[in-house]
């Protein structure tokens, strides 16, 4: 796995992973390209478009996967 950072984002390649532990609160935002994101005991997974954030809820593991080429900051 390779990861980019340039400007406090992280670059993803296509449907590259990653995995965050004990991050709720923490706010993920879309820089470039858009990203699936599953929480732990979450029922719903959200997509994260261009330009959108979502604050990531629960406690555990959750996983953001880049559809295409993407880029997330975190807050």
């Amino acid at each position: 796995m390779r990861i980019e950072l340039e400007g406090g984002a992280v670059r993803l390649a296509p449907h590259q992973v990653l995995r965050l532990r004990d991050s709720a609160g923490s706010t993920v935002c879309a820089v470039e390209g858009s990203v699936w994101i599953t929480e732990e005991n979450r029922p719903r997974d959200i997509v994260v478009e261009p330009g959108g954030c979502y604050r990531l809820r629960e406690r555990g593991v959750a996983v953001i996967e880049a559809l295409g080429q993407a880029s997330v900051s975190f807050a």
